[in-house]
């Protein structure tokens, strides 16, 4: 029963979240729902990590309308198809990743550059959707363009549409902010919906038809409303393989298959410490579902998955036990749009857009900015480099700048280039496993040392991490040890040897440095 009740009130969350990141993806509206409908049920059934919610993200909504804009060459509809065939590969390659245990390289990903990467991300969801709110179509295409095409748009608004978007920005921004018991009844997305697709009707979106506002004529008609194909069985679309080995292609499958893998490796560790006392999530099987699902959305049409955050922490928030509330959601809407399909098409597109445009900010939030300036300068400077490479060029170019600024950074510290292919000494000595580091505990040490912990044992009961003879120890191994930790329901873990180092800053896990440099 309550995996019932969460698997209900994530599909209520879960339906316009998905229409709206499939449209601004560039795939129809129907195939957001697909793959959180093949996402709950077979990735709810085959996953490794069962309070974690499968479906499309909008942290992928860049490469998917990357690879639609490029793959179609003007062509939406070709493109739509063409990226589907991408899907498949990628899909293919995140099952081989799971196949072969790959699926822990995510945890040794930098939580700077992985917020730089979001960051970016949620840039330009808003650049690009808060045109939508404004019911303005731009004519600019890259990011900054967008960016700064906002006020002409601002001043050319459709006042009606841009009457939903902005009631629906009031109702997502201001109702976290009540505290009253009776705001948290109801989601924020499906008390959107309750108001927007009313005026929606009101406004008689669903016929063409011209209106004038203080002296200037405005146009309203079906084409600022949700579409929807006649049953699901129209909106079965196949992959087209004509250009599935082109150079665009197999850029967009990497992109697909690394930023989906690692989004969603590190969405599994989220969830596993919202539920710390629960069995530990087994990510490489969760990522051999995820990728099996892909498989299986691409090949019908649907957008790529992920365990996505804002689901699986409503999943947790309202009682989930189970996997079976991931089943549960996706079989809802399944039901929904297949016995309700004209209720989705009476919700006004600017309410999605509203809705990504509020996502967008959470995944920029200027919070996050200040808390990783707080960790150090250094991390700041990780997090800048991602964010503005990300938005002039691409996810894999911005994400591979921050990394490699992270290896600049350790190597003009001292850290010896050993130390980026760490052999760690490991010993147990009765209940007590000992993994000691020499040279430096950076990141690519995490793999090694979670290695090591997975094959701890039952009789251990104490884990020491010895990093006293190391000239450094950076951010992401401080942070990601505390996530490995959880691994350890029947063990301790320690790190000995941190007070001979110097902190960049008064946070925990700020990188540290040796005295004498």
């Amino acid at each position: 029963m309550p995996d019932l009740k969460s698997g209900f009130l994530v599909a209520l969350i879960a339906l316009p979240l998905c229409l709206g990141i499939a449209v601004a993806s560039g795939f129809p509206p129907i195939a957001g729902v697909l793959t959180a409908i093949v996402g709950g049920i077979l990735g709810g059934l085959l996953g490794g990590a069962p309070l974690s919610i499968k479906g499309p993200a909008a942290g992928l909504i860049v490469i998917a309308v990357g690879a639609v804009h490029d793959l179609g060459q003007g062509d939406l509809v070709a493109g739509y198809r063409r990226a589907l065939a991408v899907g498949v590969v990628a899909a293919l390659v995140q099952i081989v990743f799971g196949l072969v245990r790959a699926a822990g390289v995510g945890v040794v990903m930098s939580p700077s550059v992985v917020h730089g990467m979001l960051a970016a991300i949620g840039v330009i969801i808003i650049a690009k959707q808060a045109h939508v709110v404004l019911g303005v179509r731009p004519t600019a295409d890259s990011t900054f363009g967008l960016i700064a095409e906002i006020p002409r748009s601002a001043a050319h608004a459709n006042p009606f549409i841009l009457l939903v978007g902005a009631l629906s920005l009031v109702l997502l921004f201001g109702l976290p902010l009540v505290r009253a018991r009776w705001s948290r009844l109801a989601p924020a997305p499906l008390v959107v919906l309750a108001v927007a697709i009313p005026i929606g009707l009101w406004l008689h979106l669903d016929r063409p038809h011209d209106y004038t506002f203080l002296g200037a004529q405005h146009h309203l008609g079906p084409e600022f409303l949700v579409r929807l194909p006649g049953s699901l069985l129209d909106a079965i679309t196949f992959p087209d393989f004509s250009q599935v080995f082109s150079a665009t292609s197999v850029q967009y499958v990497v992109m697909f298959a690394l930023i989906g893998t690692i989004e969603s490796t590190l969405t599994v560790l989220a969830v596993d410490s919202m539920r710390p006392a629960e069995r530990v999530s087994n990510v490489n099987r969760d990522l051999l579902a995820i990728g099996t699902g892909n498989l299986a959305s691409a090949l019908i049409g649907g957008l790529p998955m992920i365990s996505e955050i804002v689901r699986s922490k409503a999943n947790v928030d309202a009682g989930a036990t189970s996997r079976w509330s991931n089943v549960c959601h996706g079989a809802i809407l399944l039901l929904f749009v297949a016995l309700v399909p004209g209720v989705v098409q009476t919700i006004p597109l600017a309410a999605l857009a509203a809705m990504l445009v509020y996502t967008g900010f959470r995944l920029a939030s200027p919070a996050g900015v200040r808390h990783i300036a707080r960790i150090g300068w250094d991390q700041l400077a990780l997090f800048t480099t991602t964010l503005l490479v990300t938005l002039a060029t691409d996810l894999l170019v911005g994400v591979a700048s921050g990394l490699a600024l992270k290896v600049v950074l350790h190597l003009a510290r001292g850290v010896p280039v050993s130390a980026f292919l760490p052999r760690p000494q490991v010993t147990v000595v009765g209940e007590v496993l000992r993994v000691r580091l020499r040279g430096a505990a950076v990141f690519p040490a995490l793999l090694p040392v979670r290695k090591a912990i997975t094959r701890a044992g039952r009789g251990v009961t104490k884990v020491v991490v010895d990093v006293r003879d190391a000239v450094l120890v950076d951010h992401t191994f401080l942070a990601r040890l505390d996530e490995l930790a959880r691994e350890l329901p029947a063990a301790t873990l320690v790190v000995e040897g941190l007070d001979g180092l110097v902190p960049a800053s008064d946070d925990p896990h700020a990188t540290r440095r040796g005295r004498s440099r």
